[in-house]
């Protein structure tokens, strides 16, 4: 049976034949062992065909399905090109090596080709790798490596889920390096105060917290070398001052006892500056989901759901038990009461609520969590006026339980916000570019004051023209206007004569059009204008005989 070998590299797809090979009788150290010498491995493998990809996208693509275990369209019909066909009914007399397993299936499933992945062929494999650039002669010496060094570099970045601007991960390891500090420095704490209560056991009902109790301890040392000097510094740190009953302790007692106080200090101190990173990175991350539930809760969410495009992907009756799965299926199980709400009890808003109204503010509270991590995820530029609008409607949604006071609509919220969003937008605009209108304004003044200087000559043309132009033009006119005030007496006399309104507004509208007539034509009109003037005597001669 004949056997092909399917390399996929990082310059493109290619395939091998295997000849007189015997798979039952070759041991894979022997295998081994021929593959380092080229003479006798080349006389083995051979080049059937190679198909190379068509740019770095499509590289990326191919290896990113190949990992997967999918067949794409490219890699089907470049081996139904190069393989024999395989007949319905009757057994291929080749098998196609490949180095996935899964992949080998997927190959199967769809063409029928059958498919082996075992030790022999991975041996083959590594020996196509160790002479591929021999098997193909136009390879330059140094193309394959920079393929594989640009084609290893974006798998890399797709692969890893690291993005620079959104890092949610270096959230999800500072919430959980926080909770494990609260832990230990809580327990290191318990046992200093444990330690140094054979020396100073009135101490503890003095100094309740953990840190100042480990302060107190490191500033007193030995009680018995405390004196009247160093009262005030005490005071300073506690702001109380107690007498207490001696327990000697060994100089190497405390001596562990100031060391080990030190080093619960140092933990708080670490735990304070964890704790404002977190904040500063919850507010470059999700600056929404910060500002509406608080960025210690936020992040617990987003470190529970795994990143913030799982949360985003959340629907909020999911996000309102986050953090509760135990006592679900319990409830489920048992077939009691579901679980209310998960991570968001911690919110300042669950504990406001009354006792009837908490579970219809944890539901309205992840309703918003849910917008605000989707507007975090999917925004392009980083913004906290969602955030505040939505914890507007959060406390507007407390009066209302409380007090019966109505909410705003969420439609109307977004609208503002978004309004809001655009204002600050323009605003940075318009710092931006200070100048840029008002050149603009004065290149339009100059050309304005250039073509008017540029007109004035042109009428001083048209001035001199007429002057030394026909004087028959100027003799016309005369006439004409004349004629035309004649011809308004005429008809002044003719509205007193008449006694209809109807005839006074036929007179004036056809006065109005034989003016606009005459504006059109001064020369052609001279004459029908005086024929009408005299179809207006006899109309009026008429009605004065009626």
């Amino acid at each position: 049976m004949a056997l092909y070998l399917l390399y996929e590299a990082a310059s493109g797809y290619s395939l091998l034949s295997a000849h007189g090979l015997d798979e039952i009788g070759q041991n894979t150290e022997a295998v081994r062992s021929s593959i380092s010498d080229l003479n006798r491995f080349g006389k083995v493998v051979q080049l059937a065909a190679f198909q190379p990809f068509e740019s770095a996208v499509d590289a990326l693509s191919q290896c990113n399905s190949i990992s997967e275990g999918i067949m794409t369209d490219e890699l089907r019909n470049f081996l139904e090109l190069n393989l024999p066909k395989v007949k319905e009914g009757k057994k291929p007399k080749f098998s196609l090596g490949v180095a996935e397993p899964k992949l080998g299936s997927h190959i199967f499933e769809e063409t029928k080709i059958p498919c082996q992945s075992n030790e022999f062929v991975l041996e083959l494999l590594r020996g196509v790798r160790l002479h591929f650039p021999h098997f193909i002669k136009d390879l330059k010496p140094g193309d394959l490596e920079k393929a594989q060094l640009g084609l290893g570099h974006s798998y890399s970045r797709a692969k890893v889920k690291f993005n620079v601007n959104r890092v949610d991960n270096m959230v999800i390891q500072a919430i959980f390096l926080l909770d494990t500090l609260d832990k230990d420095v809580n327990s290191f704490s318990m046992r200093v105060r444990e330690w140094y209560s054979w020396h100073f056991p009135e101490l503890v009902k003095i100094v309740n917290d953990n840190y100042l109790y480990a302060k107190v301890a490191k500033f007193i040392e030995d009680k018995s070398k405390l004196t009247e000097e160093k009262i005030p510094e005490l005071t300073e740190i506690l702001g109380d001052e107690d007498k207490a009953k001696e327990v000697d302790l060994s100089p190497v007692d405390l001596i562990n006892v100031q060391q080990f106080a030190k080093r619960v200090m140092d933990l708080a101190e670490f735990r304070k500056k964890v704790h404002e990173y977190l904040i500063a990175k919850m507010n470059d991350i999700a600056p929404n989901l910060a500002s509406l539930i608080g960025e210690i809760v936020g992040a617990r969410l987003i470190s529970h759901a795994g990143s913030l495009t799982n949360l985003a992907k959340c629907p909020s009756s999911t996000l309102q038990i986050l953090g509760a799965e135990k006592a679900l299926f319990r409830a489920l199980k048992t077939r009691g009461n579901t679980p209310k709400y998960g991570l968001i009890f911690h919110s300042s808003f669950i504990g406001r609520a009354s006792a009837r109204n908490k579970g219809r503010m944890a539901r309205y509270l992840a309703n918003k969590c849910s917008i605000a991590s989707r507007i975090d995820c999917f925004a392009e530029s980083g913004t906290t006026v969602f955030g505040e609008k939505l914890r507007e409607q959060v406390e507007e949604r407390l009066d209302f339980y409380d007090k019966g006071v109505a909410p705003r609509k969420n439609i109307d919220v977004m609208k503002a916000a978004i309004e809001s969003t655009q204002h600050k937008g323009d605003d940075m605009d318009t710092e931006e570019v200070p100048t840029v209108p008002s050149e603009k304004k004065r290149k339009k003044k100059k050309s304005k004051s250039e073509a008017a200087e540029d007109a004035e000559p042109m009428h001083e043309d048209k001035a001199t023209a007429a002057k030394n132009g026909v004087v028959s033009e100027d003799s016309k006119s005369e006439k004409k206007k004349k004629k035309k005030e004649k011809r308004k007496l005429e008809q002044e006399q003719t509205i007193e004569n008449s006694d209809g309104v109807n005839g006074i507004d036929f007179e004036q509208d056809g006065g109005g059009k034989k003016k606009k007539k005459r504006s059109k034509d001064k020369d052609s009109q001279d004459v029908p204008a005086v024929g009408e003037g005299k179809k207006k005597k006899k109309s009026s001669k008429t009605q004065d005989d009626e």
